[in-house]
């Protein structure tokens, strides 16, 4: 862990570790007395994991936190959301939610959160209900046979010291060989990219490969199509949501070594592959909203922020509007802390404090993009396999997984809707800008109902096994969809809850947690962070850096949150040292070939 003032996705099964620091001073709560004032205010400006993990932490802490969300529910693109008019017979509604939870064993700042919930019967809170998934399938089309991969830790991981550039190496090539099955130069090829990566410093990662496309990196052009879909496209579409002539390669190869050390067993909170044991809310958001409210915090629903004023160096108010009867008023703290994602933030930010901070302006260089899926309520149990599906050929890059087998408390038929829904088959569809199979249509200009119809062949086809038909249209009783989707099918289709995503470059426009305003934060998954990808881990991360900056800016004595860094084997340390004099020198990292 660092402590710091200022400061998806599954893919490569074998051969990784994870890991972090260790905390300097308290990682857990302090307690009223520790706050600097009596009853300082803070205004949390989001809702959603950024900010529901900064009103925990400053809560802790004895600060006054109220937090404002547009959205009638907390939790942001995590939270459950009832299927309107499904449950009958006192049964709950059907869940739905924006697409599956994940949560990779590389994370260790959000179970931390987690384990600080309490939750009725789980000696570690929230954190006890996320349950591993042991497998993965790369589900191909057009008579590629499917590969269906083991994703676990391993049970003897590589004892101290052992963790040499060889050992690595070796244990890279022998993964992508079983599992993959790609010609032998490719294979040999991919594993040293990732070794280079490895021994990387950080000078060479933030000023050298942030700049190049991780297409360009892993040489896609001059391989094969299998190679071009499972190492290039197939990673940066279905992890990062972005193009891979576009992604960053220091944050697809980031992501990569943080599985990687993953399954190695080394710094990790868990399995390499987690899911929740119930839909979102019931498992993590209300206990969640509960506890919060127990510390103190208060909640501002309907309460959408349309303008952060600035006046004499410092914030002064957020304006709110209720979007649904447009009345308006503002809101006064001490503190403000920004929680929203970066596409609506930044909107909110007018030319006087973007004047004030530049790093704010630059937050308009940040892309999104759609990475939104639907639920399959189906009437018979149908888990595929216990874990992720990869539809790797897929033109809408779709992944799913079979969520009732991690339910193991439910009985989703007497649970859930009408008693006649046994399974939900969660899918994410990650490109939404190419044409489909059935109508030629990319997802935006298709309806909903073409899109689900659409989401439906592809996944048929990818799942077609040897002849045998994996999915039956007549069990399909219902789909949802985020109604953040609207005017899907019309000239001008929107969603409101977006994705950021990683284009090379992206980094440098990244801004930190804190900023010139005194009494101004910011939170969300765009923020400068360690893990650097956009993910509920990076939106945990980010609030704990925006609680230390406050404290930082009041002289607080109270503690500091602790902050979990990516796992740095101390084998690789003295290369890592040396990569960095060639760098300074003008040279390539020893192991790269070109």
């Amino acid at each position: 862990m660092e402590n710091d003032s200022r400061t998806r996705r599954q893919f490569l099964a074998a051969a990784g570790t994870t890991g972090g620091a260790l905390a300097l001073g308290a990682a857990t709560a302090g307690t009223a007395s520790a706050a600097p004032k009596a009853a300082r205010t803070v205004a949390v400006l989001g809702g959603g994991v950024s900010g529901l993990s900064a009103a925990q932490e400053l809560a802790e802490r004895g600060y006054a936190v109220t937090v404002y969300e547009r959205n009638r529910t907390l939790g942001g693109k995590a939270r459950s959301m009832d299927v309107p008019g499904t449950g009958s017979g006192g049964r709950r509604a059907l869940p739905g939610e924006h697409g599956f939870r994940f949560f990779p064993g590389f994370y260790r700042n959000l179970p931390d959160t987690l384990r600080r919930i309490p939750f009725p019967g789980n000696a570690g809170g929230c954190r006890d209900n996320l349950v591993a998934a042991t497998e993965e399938l790369l589900a191909r089309d057009g008579g590629t046979p499917d590969l269906r991969v083991p994703f676990r830790t391993l049970t003897a991981p590589p004892s101290p010291g052992s963790l040499t550039p060889d050992a690595l190496l070796q244990t890279l090539i022998g993964f992508l060989d079983t599992a993959l099955g790609l010609p032998a130069t490719e294979t040999a090829y991919f594993a040293n990219r990732v070794l280079v990566h490895l021994t990387s410093c950080d000078l060479r990662r933030e000023r050298q490969w942030e700049r190049v496309p991780w297409w360009d990196f892993v040489k896609a052009e001059k391989m094969s199509h299998d190679y071009q879909r499972l190492l290039a496209v197939g990673i940066t579409r279905n992890i990062v949501a972005t193009k891979a002539e576009e992604a960053s390669t220091r944050t697809v190869a980031r992501i990569l070594q943080a599985f990687v050390y993953n399954v190695l067993a080394r710094g990790h909170d868990g399995e390499p592959d987690r899911v929740l044991n119930a839909p979102t809310s019931e498992a993590w958001i209300d206990p969640w909203e509960a506890h919060l409210r127990s510390l103190g915090v208060r909640f501002e629903l309907g309460a959408e922020v349309t303008e952060v004023t600035y006046e004499g160096g410092r914030i002064t108010g957020a304006r709110l509007k209720d979007p649904d009867t447009g009345a308006t008023r503002t809101a006064t703290a001490d503190h403000y802390l920004s929680a929203m994602p970066v596409e609506h933030a930044r909107t909110t930010w007018g030319a006087s404090l973007r004047a004030a901070d530049p790093q704010l302006a630059r937050c308009d260089k940040l892309r999104t993009d759609w990475m939104v899926g639907v639920q399959f309520y189906l009437r018979t149990p149908t888990p595929i396999l216990n874990g992720h599906v990869d539809c790797v050929d897929s033109p809408w890059s779709i992944t799913a997984v079979g969520q009732a087998q991690f339910w193991k408390g439910r009985d989703f038929p007497t649970d859930y809707g009408d008693g006649q829904v046994a399974d939900c088959l969660s899918t994410i569809v990650s490109e939404w800008d190419k044409p489909g199979i059935l109508y030629g249509k990319t997802a935006k200009q298709c309806t909903r109902e073409e899109v689900v119809r659409e989401i439906w062949a592809q996944l048929k086809d990818s799942l077609h096994d040897t002849g045998r038909t994996v999915l039956r249209d007549a069990d399909v009783r219902a789909w949802f969809m985020d109604p953040a989707v609207e005017g899907l099918g019309g000239p001008s289709p929107t969603n409101r809850e977006q994705l950021l995503i990683h284009p090379a470059g992206t980094w440098y426009n990244r801004p930190t947690a804190a900023t010139a305003v005194p009494n101004l934060f910011l939170a969300g998954d765009y923020v400068t962070t360690d893990i650097d990808l956009a993910t509920m881990e990076g939106a945990n991360e980010s609030a704990r850096r925006a609680v230390n900056a406050l404290l930082d800016a009041e002289g607080s004595s109270a503690p500091r949150c602790a902050i979990w860094t990516l796992y740095q084997p101390p084998e690789l340390e003295p290369l890592r040292r040396v990569d960095e004099t060639r760098y300074r020198l003008g040279l390539p990292n020893t192991f790269d070939l070109g």
